[in-house]
This record gives C-alpha cells, sequence and structure tokens, in this order.
C-alpha cells in the first residue's frame, strides 16, 4: 500500500466498478445463505460461499500492521524496494546517498545484510525479547486487545516478495533469512492466545505485476524469484502455493488480499478460493476472503481502501485505513492522524454496514511507537466504556446526519465529528436504536432524522445516555417528537469527557420504520418489522434482492421515499404479474402479493414533478421558461414557478430524463466533455446525452450524471440567481449535489 498518487490510480477503476456492485444496503440478520460441503473452482460454486458471517459483522474492529524488510530503511514508505530503483525519485536519491547505487547495493542486501556507506550494518533482524531483543508478539497483541480489536494478524508478504513464515516454495522467507523467526507463526500463537480471530494479509499479486518495474533484470534463478521476474505461469502457480501455504500453516479466519488480483491467472483465483473454503470446512470454521480486484462480487468481502461508502452500501463491507497519512510503514517523521479522526471514521463506517481494519506501523526492531500505542488505546478506551453501540449491532436504515460527510469511495481522508454529527446503529433484536453523537451537544439535542414526517416513536418507551462505566446509564426525560425532529434533554454540561457520547433508545416491539430520503426500503414482515433492506434508485433482480439480503418471495411492506415507487414482479428478471407502489405499504397481503414479489425496481415516479435544489446555493434548477432548444440550463430562486420544475423519468438501464414542465424540453449534457461546460436544454431524441444517471449520496443528496460526458450537474458555487448550470467531473464538492424535492 501506499500514500502515492500511482497508487491511486492503480485501485481508482476497480473500486469503482465494485462498488458499484455492492450499492444498496441490507441491515436486518440477513438471508441464510446454504453454503455447499465442498467447492468447486468454479464462479458459480465459489459464489455460494457466505461472505461475512455472524462473527465477522459483529467484530466490528481489527488490526494488523505493514512490518518487514521494507521497516529497514525507514524512509519514503513500504513502496521503497521499488521506488529506490525508478531513478531521481527520493527514495532513489536517499538510497543513493546512505547507501549506494541500487545496481551496486540491491534491496535483498536489507534481507542478507550489508554495510551502509557509513558502516553500519544493516539487516531486517528484528530480536525476541527474550533473546535481547525489542521484539514481543505477545505485548503486541495485549495491546491490540486493549485497543478493542476482535481480530489482528500482520501482513504475511508485501509486494516486495518476502515471506514471514517458514515457506516451502519461497526461500526468500523470514526463517531460511533475515531474523532466522517464523513471524507468521509466532503471530498465529499470540492472536489465538488471546482469543482473537486471525487475519493474515497477503500483497503479492502485485509483486510480479509491476512493482519492481524499475530494477534490473536478474540472472540468479533465487532473485527472479523475489523481483517476480520468473515469468507468467511460474508467478501464477507461485502466487497460489504462497496461498496454500499460509492457509495450512495458520488457519486464518480472514484472508485479507491487496490489489491487482484481477490480473492473477482466473484458474489460480478459483483454486484458491476453493481451498481455503474446503479447508475452512473441515476446520469447522467460518472465513472470509477479502478483494479489491479480481473477484465475483459475491463470495467475498469487498475492501476499501482508505475510504469507505458515502452512505449505507451493501454487502457487507470492510475498509483497511491507517494512523498515518504519510506511510504505511514506519518512516522517520512519520505523521498520524487524531484520535478524534480515527475514531469518528470507524464509527462512521459501523453506521454504514462495514469493519474497520487499522493499520499501525512498527518499527523494523519490533518496537512500536508510543504515539501509535496512544491512538490504539484511545479507541479502545471508547470502546471498553461505550462498546454496546458498536460491537453485535447492525446499521440501520438511515446511517445518520450532520455536516461532516464522511467516506465516498476509497482514499477518503478520515475527518473528525462535531456536536452536530450523529451516527446510527441497532441492536440485533431491533429493539434498541442507537444514537452516537461525535461530540458534547450541550443540553438539548435535536435527533432531525426521527422527526415525525418520517418515523412513528409512539412505542419509544425509555431514551437513556450511555454512562462512563459500561452497562450504567443515565436516564432522560421524555422526549418531545416535532416535525422538526426529536428533541432530547441533556445534563447542562457533559457528565464525563469521552470523544463521542451515546443516546440509547428503547422501543416496546421493534424499532418502527423510517422513511427513506431516498429509494425505498423492503421489509420481510408486515408493519415495517423484521429484516430490512435499504434499495437505492435501480432495478434488483432475485439475485440482488438476495444479495441486499432479502430473498425472493420474503418482501412483505414497503416504505417510499417522497416521489418514488416501486415497481414489482412476480417473475425474476421483471416478469410476471405486476404492481405499482407509489406510497407506504405497510402490509402487502391486502393487495393480494405478500411474498410474492421475486424482482422489483425502485424508481422515480414519472407522473410527479420535482424541484431540484443546489445543496452549495439553494438553487432550483431552471429551464428558463419557453426559451430555444439549446439553451443554457440555469438556476434560480424557487418561487413555485413551473419554470423550476421538472418530471424525472426512466428511459431503461436505469437512466432517466429531466423535462420540464414549461417547455416539454429535457436537460442535455450537449456532447460537452470539458470541466465548466454548460448543461443545456432539447426536445427529447432519445440520444445518450439526453440521460442521466441519478445517484444518492446520502441524506437525501443526489448527483446527476450525463451518460455522454460523464460529468454531473453541478450549481458552480455560491452563485446568484440567474446563473448557468454547469458539468463538472464528481468529486466532493456540495456544488455538485441536488435534492429532489416532490411537489
Amino acid at each position: 500500500m501506499s500514500n502515492s498518487i500511482n497508487r491511486r490510480q492503480f485501485l481508482a477503476g476497480a473500486t469503482v466498478v465494485a462498488a458499484a456492485a455492492v450499492a444498496g444496503g441490507v441491515f436486518g440478520a440477513g438471508t441464510a445463505y446454504a453454503a455447499p460441503s465442498t467447492y468447486t473452482p468454479d464462479w458459480s460454486s465459489v459464489n455460494q460461499h457466505p461472505p461475512a458471517p455472524e462473527w465477522f459483522r459483529d467484530a466490528k474492529f481489527g488490526i494488523y500492521f505493514h512490518w518487514g524488510v521494507f521497516s529497514v530503511p525507514a524512509y519514503d514508505s513500504e513502496w521503497y524496494p521499488r521506488n529506490m530503483y525508478q531513478s531521481g525519485s527520493n527514495a532513489n536519491k536517499h538510497h543513493v546517498a546512505t547507501y549506494g547505487q541500487p545496481s551496486a547495493w540491491p534491496y535483498h542486501n536489507f534481507i542478507n545484510g550489508a554495510q551502509d556507506l557509513a558502516g553500519n550494518t544493516v539487516k531486517f533482524a528484528p530480536k525476541l525479547k527474550s533473546a535481547g531483543g525489542n521484539f514481543d508478539p505477545d505485548e503486541w497483541v495485549q495491546l491490540f486487545v486493549d485497543a478493542g480489536a476482535k481480530f489482528a494478524g500482520p501482513v504475511a508478504e508485501h509486494h516486495d516478495g518476502f515471506s514471514m513464515w517458514d515457506s516451502q516454495v519461497n526461500e526468500w522467507n523470514s526463517v531460511d533469512k533475515g531474523p532466522g523467526l517464523d513471524l507468521l507463526q509466532l503471530f498465529t500463537t499470540a492472536i489465538r492466545a488471546k482469543n482473537l480471530k486471525l487475519l493474515v494479509a497477503m500483497h503479492h499479486a502485485y509483486n510480479y505485476n509491476g512493482f519492481y518495474e524499475y530494477a534490473p533484470a536478474q540472472t540468479d534463478p533465487s532473485l527472479k524469484k523475489l523481483y517476480g521476474q520468473l515469468g507468467a505461469t511460474a508467478e501464477n502457480q507461485l502466487w497460489y502455493d504462497k496461498l496454500k501455504e499460509v492457509i495450512d500453516h495458520s488457519q486464518p479466519d480472514i484472508l485479507w488480499q491487496d490489489f491487482m488480483m484481477d490480473q492473477v491467472d482466473e484458474t489460480q483465483r478459483l483454486n484458491f478460493l476453493s481451498y481455503y473454503y474446503n479447508q475452512a470446512n473441515t476446520w469447522g470454521r467460518e472465513v472470509v476472503a477479502t478483494y479489491k480486484d479480481g473477484m465475483n462480487n459475491k463470495g467475498e468481502v469487498f475492501d476499501y481502501e482508505r475510504g469507505g461508502p458515502a452512505d449505507l452500501t451493501s454487502p457487507y463491507w470492510l475498509t483497511d485505513d491507517s494512523i498515518s497519512s504519510s506511510s504505511w510503514c514506519y518512516t522517520q517523521g512519520i505523521g498520524y492522524y487524531t484520535i478524534q479522526q480515527m475514531l469518528h471514521s470507524f464509527l462512521d463506517r459501523v453506521s454504514k454496514n462495514g469493519n474497520m481494519l487499522l493499520n499501525i506501523a512498527p518499527m523494523a526492531d519490533g518496537t512500536i511507537p508510543q504515539a501509535q500505542k496512544d491512538i490504539l488505546l484511545g479507541i479502545g478506551d471508547y470502546l471498553k466504556r461505550f462498546g454496546e453501540s458498536v460491537y453485535s449491532t447492525r446499521a440501520w436504515t438511515a446511517y445518520g446526519e450532520g455536516p461532516t460527510k464522511m467516506g465516498g469511495g476509497a482514499f477518503t481522508t478520515p475527518h473528525a465529528g462535531t456536536a452536530q454529527d450523529i451516527r446510527f446503529t441497532r441492536n440485533k433484536t431491533n429493539n434498541v436504536l442507537y444514537a452516537t453523537v461525535l461530540g458534547w451537544p450541550g443540553s438539548s439535542l435535536t435527533i432531525k432524522t426521527l422527526n415525525s414526517d418520517r418515523i412513528d416513536l409512539s412505542s419509544l418507551t425509555s431514551v437513556k445516555l450511555l454512562d462512563n462505566t459500561a452497562g450504567t446509564y443515565i436516564d432522560l426525560a421524555n422526549p418531545t417528537q416535532t416535525a422538526s425532529g426529536l428533541t432530547v434533554t441533556l445534563p447542562s454540561s457533559a457528565p464525563y469527557s469521552a470523544n463521542a457520547y451515546v443516546l440509547k433508545l428503547a422501543f416496546s416491539g421493534t424499532i418502527p420504520g423510517l422513511r427513506p430520503l431516498s429509494g425505498a426500503v423492503a421489509y420481510s414482515d408486515i408493519g415495517y418489522a423484521g429484516d430490512a433492506a435499504v434499495l437505492a434508485l435501480g432495478d434488483y433482480t432475485a439475485e440482488k434482492l438476495e444479495a441486499a439480503g432479502l430473498g425472493s418471495d420474503t418482501i412483505s411492506s414497503l416504505r417510499l421515499a417522497p416521489g418514488q415507487q416501486v415497481i414489482g414482479y412476480s417473475g425474476d428478471n421483471f416478469t410476471g404479474t405486476v404492481w405499482t407502489f407509489t406510497a407506504d405499504n405497510s402490509n402487502l397481503w391486502n393487495t393480494g402479493n405478500n411474498d410474492a414479489i421475486t424482482s422489483l425496481k425502485v424508481q422515480f415516479n414519472p407522473s410527479k414533478y420535482f424541484r431540484l435544489t443546489n445543496v452549495t446555493d439553494g438553487l432550483a434548477l431552471d429551464s428558463g421558461g419557453n426559451v430555444a432548444s439549446g439553451s443554457n440550463l440555469k438556476q434560480y430562486t424557487w418561487d413555485g414557478s413551473q419554470n423550476l420544475q421538472w418530471q424525472v423519468v426512466e428511459v431503461g438501464g436505469g437512466y432517466y430524463k429531466l423535462v420540464n414542465r414549461t417547455n416539454g424540453m429535457v436537460a442535455d449534457g450537449w456532447g460537452a466533455t470539458a470541466n465548466g461546460s454548460a448543461a443545456r436544454q432539447a426536445a427529447w431524441n432519445g440520444g445518450s446525452n439526453q440521460q442521466w444517471t441519478i445517484t444518492h449520496r446520502g441524506d437525501g443528496r443526489c448527483s446527476i450524471a450525463n451518460r455522454t460526458t460523464g460529468l454531473v450537474l453541478d450549481g458552480g458555487g455560491n452563485v446568484a440567481s440567474g446563473s448557468i448550470t454547469k458539468q463538472w467531473a464528481y468529486g466532493s464538492s456540495t456544488n455538485l449535489l441536488w435534492t429532489f424535492t416532490a411537489l
């Protein structure tokens, strides 16, 4: 991993594709998948593997560490082995000045041991404390326990090709060379002794797919192996053989893999998955395989690097993040995020149906810097006190509210929230809702999501504040619900110091159904109860509904966002009897189709008109009236005019046309691909330049992307009423977000 721009570019495409595959959401117990007794190396078989078992969804938090040969130079990043060979790079300049030219002082000198230009012996050779060194795996794991982690493990091999176990297929390993220790075995023993689940991280797909592209060609067969130069057939076999060894060696509960798996031979990928799953069956354990690319989006858990989605997302997912913004491994002068940044981003991810795997960066000798310990212990202190709102919880049908937006894809910086930011979780029995406030809000808190227009709170029995000791609470007076939200009276000052505060809302029955701001929520039971799946705009086959946690023929009630509709079909792939729902329906028995919906579509209701309001400037999308074809779209202060009203009509494939109520013309991207190009309007001709995808980005905010240009509608900032509407590449700015208000 790296913080380099190249790393981001490598992963950008894979993240977009995979994220699209997991859009939607499920937050109930989920469908029970029937796992086969034996897996075969084909997608139809391995796709049946349950990707995220109950223990994984209960665990929430894990720790791993980038520690290896690349930690020795303590410079640049864990990509030092690559960058030292790239002429003119910072790592290359440092290497030449400290060790000499890479051609004369190659990377494997850090493994075998050699002297630098100052005469110091340099080698990856950590010593156990019992042998007089600084490395103690038991102390590491105790720190992970104190941090509140439920799973942990090492990077067993990074891109550099050095195996941290007693490998029989790779002589470049930590027993035969370097420290002379089976590091993976030491960590496996220590982690199991503390009853944590074992994660093993493997990054070796990139070893032979580009990591050493600047290194010279080797002639020695052994060095060819280290530097990924054996040739495609041998390298693909070695990729599989290393994984097989790790599986047999440590029986990992989670086998985490980095990017570039899509460049590994598909046969070997399938051999790996089937072997791992079959071995897990013999162990009697449920296991997790993760991916960033190269998998089929079904039997494995998708991992966002340094990020996460902007909104609730399913199937259940994972993010790997690091406590440092500058490197994944230890370097001199390494910088760190704050405890609040790491904790609040973690709470945000849990609220959106994910787990967090947090990386630390030990020094080459096995010392964990105190600043890193402080971050971990800060997280652990919070989880020790308030863990009931995190562990063994599930995401609700809304992740939260507040001004601080987190996530939105890979490589999104962790943010600390504010006292106006709230994140929701619920217990597994679905009768307790936790509202975690990312700061002390003062003597009164209004939870806007829980307003009377969106949820009936008549079954709410109590509201408590989690107290400073786990399992203790501060009773709060009965709250008041209005159209503005649920207002709770709190102590006049914070009763204790914490990085976040948790309200526990208990109900006499299941938590009432919440009206979504976009899309629909489908429930397995009547009365908006049972398992719930948050369904974004889009088409859901039986397979997609099952992936969202509601199998076909299980939907018994529906709640819809204002102005949206659900079209249900009795057959798969949108066939058979059709039912159209344009309003909430608490009991589908009454319409004769309970448990009969096999596939469905979530769309805007084409008979409704909408006000499209830019999030930044608050202006409404404006046609300008009866104007000529090709006229620019504008924005205008809302005054109820039909010039500002639009139909949103699905035209197939998930694309929409935006039809103005006054002139009947549609929004048109006009084929312009430059940022800042004007959006226009014209009579409907069916062209892709007049088709738009609408993507919910959380909190009822959407981006509107043109099919031809790939750009999204852009308000342009805090502009004057009457300003033109532009197009821009999608990014984090609220200029690119719009709300849809049904009229």
